[in-house]
Formats: structure tokens, sequence, C-alpha cells
């Protein structure tokens, strides 16, 4: 009896990760958008696409001119967590640069939860625990606490280091769990 209700309790905390993108052929990568610092006056450009395996590539040079300095991807989601989820996990190859992943738990809400990340040149996973993103308004931390909320609706990757580089993100899939 001990043991069917050990593998009752494993059966209900199991949680199986959900999805919030996984770039693979055919995925509907149209409905990432791309939000370069032309918002404000800067010239950076960027662009994300699948590549002939399958992978998301957000690709672009950043210029620090007219104050600019960042690119950005984003995709509106709509993921309910459970009280298992924990992380994000992106499964990515990068170029040695810093990123920030951002998630957003109101569609209206006008500051991002944020967390860097460090890429390799090889492919690598990157776990970032939900509660370590902190509240975040145009680059300035916020007083507000860090993401507690059971849902996501909106991701995004951002690069903006303050200096004039080019950069290559290549992503298999984003994932929480």
């Amino acid at each position: 009896m001990k043991f069917i209700v050990s593998i009752l309790i494993i059966i209900m905390t199991y949680q199986e990760s959900i999805s919030i993108f996984d770039f693979t052929t055919g995925a509907e990568i149209n409905h990432w958008k791309i939000i370069n610092d032309n918002v404000m006056g800067g010239i950076s450009s960027s662009s994300i696409v699948l590549d002939d395996n399958g992978n998301g590539v957000f690709s672009g040079e950043i210029s620090i001119e007219n104050n600019g300095g960042f690119a950005m991807t984003r995709l509106p989601v709509s993921i309910s967590l459970n009280a298992n989820s924990k992380k994000i996990i992106l499964r990515i190859k990068g170029d040695g640069k810093q990123y920030q992943f951002r998630i957003k738990a109101n569609e209206n809400q006008r500051y991002w939860y944020v967390q860097s990340f460090k890429t390799s040149t090889d492919w690598q996973l990157i776990e970032l625990n939900l509660e370590d993103f902190y509240s975040s308004f145009r680059g300035y931390k916020l007083n507000k606490g860090n993401f507690t909320a059971n849902k996501i609706k909106e991701v995004a990757i951002l690069i903006g280091n303050k200096k004039e580089e080019e950069f290559k993100l290549t992503i298999d899939y984003i994932k929480t769990n």
C-alpha cells in the first residue's frame, strides 16, 4: 500500500514541461515581432528567421548612435503556470554575448520581468528560475518585487550591451518546467 501511495504522489507531482515556442521547420515565426531602438531614434537592426535546420535565428547589428543600443524580439503567448512551474528553459547556441530573457504576466503591463544570461558558441541549456525574474522598465529596476504570477502573456529576448556589435542567437526551443 505504501508503494502505491508513493507512486501516486510521484505521478501527481510530476509535471510535463510546457512549450512556450518550439522552433521547427514550419513553425509560425511570423508571430515573433521585432522592436529595435529605432522606436527612440536609434539605428540598430535585427531579424528573426528560421534556418535550414528549423531553428530560430535572432540576429542583427547594434548601434549606439542616436542614443540607441538594443534589439528585441517578442512573442505574445498564453501560458498558464502551475505550482510546479519553476523555470524557463532555453536551448540555444549563442555568440558569447549577454542577452536578457523577458516575461510579462499581463498584456497591458508596461514593465517586464527580466533575467540576463550569457551564451557560449556551443549548444547549451539555459535555466532561468522564475522567482529570480526582477521587474524592470526601460533598463531601470523597479521596486515591485520579483515574478510571482501564475501566467505568462508575453516573452522577449533582448540584447543591449551598450556597445556596437553584431549578434546571433540560434534558438531550438523555449519552455517552462
